[in-house]
């Protein structure tokens, strides 16, 4: 018997055709901005939940990763003017080379002391940042740079990424590319051997699963992601400082997660709305942002175990049991 799309399936395509629309609809480039910038936020806690929500492994140095891919690519573009789609690449591969020597060892340690680990690395990540100022021109920043170099077209002159609408599909297509990656390796026997390790690490062992291997091919895929959202970040803001990649966003991101719902591809999505969306309708409360946070975080914790993508698929179910029933 062939079997039919599910309603997620259907939720999906919809959601993909409503937001390759969105740009013909709203007129105000600002708002353009916001959905851009929540883009890279969502590859951003993609690639943070693949090793965090199901490897179950708690990184607090993402953020590090985030600029590693940014200011590789900004310098490979300003200094030795590669283009960025060759730039792109190279950053990508070494924000996951520097993923896996930061990983072989601190992956050794557990728990707390992995974390630990980790914040040690974002800070040493973010003393470079600002103290090697012949690279990096320290807390000055990388100033112009560039957009995506454009690509030409055939029949007509060519894509410029200078338009903000052109950057939005830009992104977009980045989203899709990072949702596909965990998708299938999610649902795939890794992805299973991730979830195994996460519950039980010991008992994944047990039955034969190498899990300092599996930890680090995370954690490895992880860090590249995250360089990727950096290079993008790079070319769109134009400018990139230290400031925007300190351990306290790796906090932020996890905070993230951890509201949206880890271990899921739609918590990432809900938590990077609220970390970018939610924001700008509280600029008036700016001064208590990490208080907010920090009261979603302890009502989602206490209410919602599983984060709001967890609460709403509870409640998707339980509406489908009571119809069935």
């Amino acid at each position: 018997m062939r079997k039919l799309p599910s309603s997620n399936m259907y939720f999906s395509v919809g959601g993909i055709i409503l937001l390759l629309c969105v740009p013909f609809f709203i007129e105000n480039i600002y708002y353009i901005h916001i959905f851009i910038m929540t883009f890279i936020f969502i590859i951003l806690l993609l690639s943070l939940n693949l090793v965090a929500g199901y490897a179950g492994q708690v990184s607090v140095c993402h953020a590090a990763f985030y600029g590693v891919g940014a200011y590789t690519s900004a310098l490979l573009t300003l200094q030795l003017d590669i283009s960025s789609w060759l730039a792109l690449p190279v950053a990508t591969i070494f924000a996951g080379i520097l993923g896996f020597l930061i990983g072989y060892p601190a992956l050794r340690l557990r728990g707390h002391y992995f974390a630990i680990a980790t914040l040690c690395f974002g800070l040493i990540v973010t003393m470079i940042f600002n103290n090697w100022t012949g690279l990096t021109r320290g807390p000055m920043g990388l100033p112009g740079i560039a957009p995506p170099n454009p690509i030409p077209l055939p029949f007509l002159s060519e894509i410029s990424f200078f338009s903000k609408r052109n950057f939005y599909y830009l992104a977009f297509a980045f989203v899709l590319f990072t949702v596909y990656v965990n998708y299938r390796l999610i649902n795939s026997r890794i992805g299973m051997a991730f979830v195994a390790i996460r519950e039980e690490m010991d008992l994944a062992e047990s039955v034969g699963i190498n899990t300092m291997r599996l930890k680090l091919l995370a954690f490895t895929i992880s860090a590249a992601l995250a360089g990727i959202a950096g290079t993008l970040y790079a070319h769109y803001v134009r400018f990139i400082s230290p400031e925007s990649f300190t351990f306290i966003d790796s906090f932020y991101l996890i905070a993230g997660i951890v509201i949206g719902g880890k271990g899921s591809l739609g918590g990432p999505i809900i938590g990077s709305l609220i970390l970018v969306a939610l924001p700008e309708y509280l600029r008036a409360l700016e001064q208590y942002q990490w208080l907010i946070y920090g009261g979603l975080i302890i009502v989602v914790l206490i209410f919602m175990p599983n984060g709001i993508w967890g609460a709403i698929k509870s409640m998707s179910e339980s509406i489908e049991r009571r119809k069935t029933g």
